[in-house]
């Protein structure tokens, strides 16, 4: 059991009393200052957190803009120093900085000291292969400590980091690798997940081939296996060769000071139509608004104040998702962060979904974090948690990446009573990819409402806006965020004059940003999300952009046209419909659906393969040609055609007789 503690949002308060001068009488009234004072608010995490500059600034917020708010002027920082600040104290205290397993129960520990110096070797071999501040680096990972160790060298050398999940389809990883135009590709010879090996070495070829900017290779023989897949990439250099050295000049290296808005990565979220996009942060922004909503909202370390120390986090993330930037997040604070890769419910033909919870036992995880999926998957394998000893140590839940059902989270905290954890504390949280953050998320002080994200998180002013513009409450409407934050991207790579940046976010309401969600704030102050409002697909929350899974589907001959619907609704089975035009005198049969599936997979990911594949007649389009989407989303989810779309401004309003029909047979099925 975790010992007695104060929650670190009580000893932020506590300190904002005594340095400040300031009092609060609630939470509500706490956020409402931090959004209305952004300068003051910044500037206190800045102090709180004791976050270090060789130079001033003038202002935490310079200029309010949005986008293009400047913050923290003058100041130098970079996320690799800032992780390391912990490394002699937690070492000292005897905590690893990483704990590792995979599915063939190979188990490894790195020391605070290993991972400095295998950090300093790697970004030393990249300086000597000419990679310089701003240079972009790609990486070709699964979620295994030599990912953590190779973003931290980059990064540490000013070099832009860019990281792909090798279960991706090769044109998906081209399609972000390509506009980036990376000079050094870290690449593995394959990974193992459900059960499988699966080489990777001849798509690591391909990537090499079609990015002609790379200039040099680095692979980890990720399968165990000899040295044949170094043979075989030839030219290239083996990870281990590259972070061997240990030598005076890796004991003496020191990540260099930055400016504060230094771009530290490219991340990718997908939009509906075009590439997906190139998001750019920076290292500043990233790591002030992870040390608050990591330190504050998630309370990582807590329970070991005033250090974090002794914290083992986990989040369970593959590397395509952005709860891996924030697993790695948690070196920010000191914490252990202990990471599983391999499926988290087992095999196609043995399926477990004990494995992350056995995982977290052995591993000594107290903060245990997953998708809402995973939760949801558990319950219904009816998992016993009494049956595994030593999750006793978890204190707390995370969860993200879509609604988490009340009946999801009631089953767990019924679980954990079991187990003899009367209170734990689940901390749901939304936020993106986008920002690198979270909008909405948890409060350790808070009460917990199945269901519901306990508050909106300081700093963030999120609204739900109705039809109008207006904010509203307890009623569901559109999360924007009024204010700028530090961590919001700096721009899209490549992008002219910001212009798909600008309409990314700010299209429907200048100067606002617009998230993509449906929110309802409660009068008490907790939140629900209520799935997407747009047509961007939310697997088990991994995005992937529609018109990328158009891109696979309609390559077969087959295919005339497609459409895809992601059905995400709060308590609600996730339901992903594909709809699709076949060649006259082919139908859908078992083969043909077998097809697809298989297109959707070896392009994208199997997590993108739809719920259902329908034959229709025709794709319903507007008169310039785009696909409606969003509109049959919104009839599928219960609204009536007349609200959704305008049959006036469209290029075959009679096919929508179909999708009518088939929404209210979905209805009727599911009852009431």
């Amino acid at each position: 059991m975790a010992p007695a503690y104060t929650p670190r949002i009580r000893q932020y308060q506590d300190w904002l009393r005594e340095q400040r001068g300031l009092t609060f009488t609630g939470y509500a009234a706490l956020w409402a200052w931090s959004v209305r004072d952004l300068d003051a608010f910044w500037q206190s995490i800045w102090d709180h957190f004791a976050l270090e500059s060789p130079t001033p600034h003038r202002a935490a917020l310079v200029d309010a803009s949005m986008p293009g708010a400047r913050w923290f002027e003058g100041a130098q920082v970079n996320y690799t120093r800032q992780v390391f600040r912990h490394a002699d104290a937690a070492h000292a205290a005897g905590f690893p900085a990483i704990v590792s397993r995979n599915e063939k129960g190979e188990a490894r520990e790195i020391s605070w000291p290993e991972l400095r110096r295998q950090v300093a070797a790697l970004a030393l071999h990249l300086q000597a292969q000419g990679l310089q501040p701003g240079d972009r680096v790609a990486a070709y990972l699964p979620n295994i400590p030599e990912a953590m160790v190779a973003f931290l060298a980059v990064a540490s050398i000013g070099g832009i980091w860019s990281l792909c999940a090798p279960d991706m389809g090769t044109a998906a990883v081209l399609d972000r690798f390509k506009q980036i135009e990376p000079k050094i590709l870290i690449a593995c010879d394959g990974v193992s997940y459900g059960g499988r090996d699966f080489d990777r070495t001849a798509v690591v070829m391909e990537l090499r081939n079609a990015l002609p900017t790379v200039r040099h290779v680095i692979v980890h023989l990720n399968l165990g296996r000899s040295g044949d897949a170094l043979a075989t990439l030839q030219p290239c250099t083996g990870f281990t060769a590259a972070t061997s050295r240990d030598d005076e000049e890796v004991a003496a290296f020191e990540p260099p000071w930055l400016p504060f808005d230094h771009p530290l990565w490219i991340v990718y979220s997908s939009g509906t139509t075009g590439l997906p996009k190139p998001i750019v942060h920076g290292h500043g922004g990233t790591v002030i608004v992870a040390l608050a909503l990591m330190g504050l909202h998630n309370d990582i370390g807590a329970s070991y104040e005033p250090n974090s120390w002794g914290e083992r986090f986990h989040w369970y993330s593959s590397t395509g998702w952005v709860m891996w930037n924030c697993q790695v997040a948690g070196l920010l604070l000191g914490a252990t962060c202990c990471i599983y890769d391999g499926n988290p419910g087992g095999s196609k033909e043995k399926p477990d979904w004990t494995v992350l919870w056995r995982f977290a036992a052995e591993t000594k995880v107290t903060f245990f974090g997953a998708g809402a999926a995973f939760f949801a998957n558990c319950m219904k394998a009816d998992v016993d948690l009494t049956r595994i000893v030593g999750l006793e140590r978890v204190r707390a839940l995370g969860t993200t990446g879509s609604p988490l059902s009340e009946e999801a989270q009631r089953w767990g905290t019924q679980q954990f009573e079991a187990l003899g954890v009367p209170a734990i504390w689940w901390c749901n949280m939304s936020g993106g990819t986008d920002f690198a953050g979270a909008f909405i998320g948890g409060n350790r002080e808070l009460p917990l409402v199945p269901g519901e994200m306990q508050c909106r998180l300081l700093g963030c002013a999120v609204e739900a806006w109705n039809e109008q513009g207006q904010p509203v409450i307890d009623e569901v409407g559109e999360l924007v965020c009024t204010r700028p934050l530090p961590s919001m991207p700096l721009y899209f790579w490549g992008d002219q004059g910001n212009k798909r940046y600008l309409s990314s976010y700010f299209d429907m309401y200048p100067g606002v940003w617009r998230h993509g969600d449906w929110l309802k704030i409660r009068p008490h102050g907790g939140c629900i999300i209520y799935g997407r409002s747009d047509a961007t697909i939310n697997r088990h929350g991994l995005r992937m952009g529609t018109s990328e899974l158009y891109s696979a589907v309609e390559a077969l001959p087959e295919v005339l046209d497609s459409m895809v619907v992601d059905l995400e609704f709060l308590g609600r089975e996730s339901y992903m419909p594909l709809f699709v035009v076949l060649r006259p005198g082919v139908m859908l049969d078992d083969a043909m659906r077998e097809r697809i599936n298989g297109a959707i997979r070896t392009a994208l990911s199997p997590r993108f393969t739809p719920n259902a594949i329908l034959q229709v007649a025709e794709i319903p389009r507007t008169l310039s040609g785009k696909k409606q989407e969003l509109p049959i989303k919104k009839l599928l989810l219960g609204q009536p055609l007349e609200k959704v779309v305008n049959q006036d401004a469209m290029a075959n309003p009679g096919c929508l007789d179909w999708y009518v029909a088939f929404a209210r047979e979905r209805a009727a099925a599911a009852g009431p």
